[in-house]
């Protein structure tokens, strides 16, 4: 089947906007409460006038749920809950109209417990084939009652299960979570033609969930310590960012140059450096990665510009743009994380739109929303929360569905209610209130979404040339004209006018040869 695929410039990709739809809490379209294929279809002309080049959905295959769809039980399968596959193919005609295109993620690290494979696995017994495709092994002690080695899941507790047989299987999330063994031909197999199922349907790549951790160190050894790890950490690992897991990137590189179109992989990979980081993106392997270092700095003017030089320095020797985030499904809403409330939050956003290459921007903070912090526990449903270690279990404050009209919850998301409460706030913060308010969050990303891919100073690029500037002020130049100011700090700094105002995050005076550049507020200069 053909489809239609946007024609605009070749590497798209290397100043793309990339926009993360989670979608239980994007919109529900059959008023059940729970965002739908549905309810992204018909909010997809949002997207495009909001100004982004592309969509990412988060996971919307058969799962049983126990990790908010990261636990895959059937790949080429929608889960009911979201809809059919023809309401997936129906969301990528409809963007592909719109100008738009449609990344999917995928899930190669581990699948379901309930998987085909794995129940196989669970029946067929030691030694099976079937076994082999997963990571099988019998316990340490005496009668094997122990597990085989000191590994940790990510959401706590020990990174094996024992099965009535005795055996013991690895799963680095939770117990229903096994992973792939990728040592094994037919898992290598199973995954090339998965990415040719979703290809041939027309999706414009893939976000490769937990890119770095398909290759485990040989004869899986102990880590040897006892500190918890956490998501987005950066420690040296037997079972993260092992050499090998280069040779699956560059045999999946091989099956996107197949299709025509620019068609990408973005790696979730968390690792020890940038430097470990851009060898995930070598002309030969995937195309992006999220720039995690970025994302963990904090509104502190020396740490930016460090994570920025090294981030720029990192892909530059192997020709990749640097992919900017500041939220995403797993982490606290930037404009509660860096503590400074809207304003702080808005320069952030501007800062990191002026940056040269690929920007994504998670659903709603476009519309400023803050981190929901006051979830009761029995609304709850992030699967580490009810482990008893591991992460803090409170991923579902940035997962709250999104606000869209009206003055009462659920705000226009559907007509049955919202998965997860609303607060009684937000009323101010819908599409709806926003639009056509110049001083709405949302508006200034529209304009500044425009003026990205309008103005030749602003998108791809591996280069900023810093200027001098006060302490706690960030300044640098692009080529092509613009000029980007920021200011970390809490007082107003004095600097000289750069130019002429194209945008700016907060209220501007810039009327004379010095400008009065207020606390938390960036502003992009036409020179």
């Amino acid at each position: 089947m053909t489809q239609h695929h946007p024609t605009r410039a070749t590497d798209w990709w290397r100043d793309a906007v990339i926009y993360q739809v989670y979608p239980r809490s994007f919109a529900d379209g059959n008023g059940d409460g729970m965002g739908d294929l549905a309810g992204v279809r018909g909010r997809l002309p949002y997207l495009r006038d909001l100004g982004v080049d592309a969509v990412w959905l988060s996971p919307f295959y058969a799962s049983p749920q126990a990790d908010a769809g990261y636990d895959v039980a059937d790949y080429r399968a929608i889960d009911p809950m979201f809809g059919t596959l023809a309401d997936a193919e129906a969301v990528i005609r409809d963007a592909h109209e719109l100008g738009l295109r449609i990344i999917v993620d995928i899930v190669p690290n581990h699948c379901s417990d309930q998987h085909v494979w794995f129940r196989r696995a669970l029946a067929e017994g030691p030694g099976s084939t079937t076994r082999e495709r997963f990571h099988f092994r019998k316990g340490r002690g005496e009668n094997g009652e122990l597990p085989p080695n000191d590994w940790e899941s990510l959401f706590g507790g020990p990174a094996w299960t024992r099965v009535p047989d005795g055996e013991w299987y690895l799963h680095l999330f939770a117990p229903e979570q096994p992973d792939f063994n990728w040592e094994h031909p037919a898992v290598q197999d199973e995954f090339r033609s998965i990415l040719r199922f979703w290809l041939d349907l027309g999706v414009d790549g893939f976000r490769v969930d937990v890119a770095h951790g398909l290759v485990k160190a040989p004869g899986l050894p102990d880590m040897g310590h006892a500190e918890q790890l956490t998501l987005l950490g950066n420690q040296a690992l037997p079972f993260f960012d092992q050499d090998g897991v280069h040779a699956v990137y560059r045999s999946w590189r091989t099956v996107l140059d197949e299709y025509p179109g620019e068609r990408i992989a973005v790696a979730e990979a968390w690792t020890p450096t940038a430097e470990r980081t851009a060898l995930y993106l070598r002309p030969d392997e995937l195309h992006q990665a999220f720039n995690f270092h970025y994302l963990n700095t904090g509104w502190d003017a020396d740490a930016l510009r460090e994570a920025i030089d090294s981030s720029l320095d990192a892909m530059r020797p192997v020709g990749a743009p640097t992919t900017w985030v500041l939220s995403n499904h797993d982490v606290v809403r930037h404009r509660t994380r860096l503590g400074g409330g809207p304003a702080r939050a808005r320069a952030a956003s501007l800062l990191m739109l002026a940056l040269p290459g690929s920007a994504y921007v998670y659903q709603g903070e476009e519309l400023g929303l803050p981190e929901v912090t006051d979830l009761p526990d029995e609304v709850r449903q992030d699967p580490s929360f009810f482990r008893n270690s591991g992460q803090d279990g409170l991923r579902d404050g940035c997962r709250v569905p999104l606000p869209w009209s009206g003055e009462v919850a659920p705000y226009g998301f559907g007509t049955g209610g919202s998965w997860l409460p609303q607060p009684a706030d937000w009323a101010p913060l819908t599409v709806e209130a926003q639009t056509g308010d110049p001083s709405s969050t949302l508006e200034l990303y529209r304009t500044a979404l425009s003026l990205r891919r309008s103005h030749p100073g602003l998108g791809a690029g591996e280069a900023v040339e810093w200027l001098d500037a006060p302490a706690g002020v960030l300044a640098f130049r692009r080529p092509g004209g613009l000029v980007c100011t920021a200011n970390t700090t809490p007082e107003a700094v004095s600097i000289p006018v750069p130019g002429r105002v194209l945008l700016a995050s907060g209220p501007l005076d810039a009327a004379g040869p010095d400008v009065e550049l207020p606390a938390d507020t960036t502003v992009w200069w036409a020179e």
